[in-house]
């Protein structure tokens, strides 16, 4: 065994420049890359130049193919956020936010949890999203 390993190469057969072409091939894994900053427009990859790479890159040459993006989502109001946090429906009338409010404070209170300092950070945003949705409730 010792024998075979030390009289196999990998590499038989092969000229310098296949040789050199399959080490260049091998630092970025086989992968197609391109300099840093190339194929971008305005500091952002061109999507047609990142697609026509994927296409090369895993043999489909087909001209529909094309990257699906999804819309960009727009941030949640600090509304939606305190609702999230309490684990409300957005149709909450402010009688529940109070009923979940009582029912989060008890269950994460620190003198409840042994001092849990996750318990007690979970209260404090538990007490920020009562205070937004207080404050809301309060504006006509």
């Amino acid at each position: 065994m010792r024998e075979y390993n030390a009289a196999w190469d990998y590499f038989r057969g092969m000229n310098a420049e296949q040789i050199e072409r399959m080490r260049r091939a091998d630092v970025v894994g086989g992968r197609p890359s391109w300099p840093l900053g190339a194929r971008t427009a305005g500091g952002r990859l061109d999507p047609e130049a990142l697609a026509q790479a994927f296409r090369k890159f895993f043999g489909d040459e087909d001209p529909d193919f094309e990257i699906r993006r999804k819309p960009p989502r727009r941030p949640r109001t600090p509304r939606e956020e305190a609702l999230a946090v309490l684990e409300l429906s957005e149709d909450c009338t402010f009688a529940q936010v109070r009923a979940r409010y009582k029912e989060l404070v008890k269950r994460h209170h620190p003198d409840a949890n042994g001092g849990d300092k996750a318990a007690e950070e979970r209260l404090k945003s538990i007490n920020q999203a009562y205070s937004v949705l207080k404050v809301q409730a309060a504006q006509p």
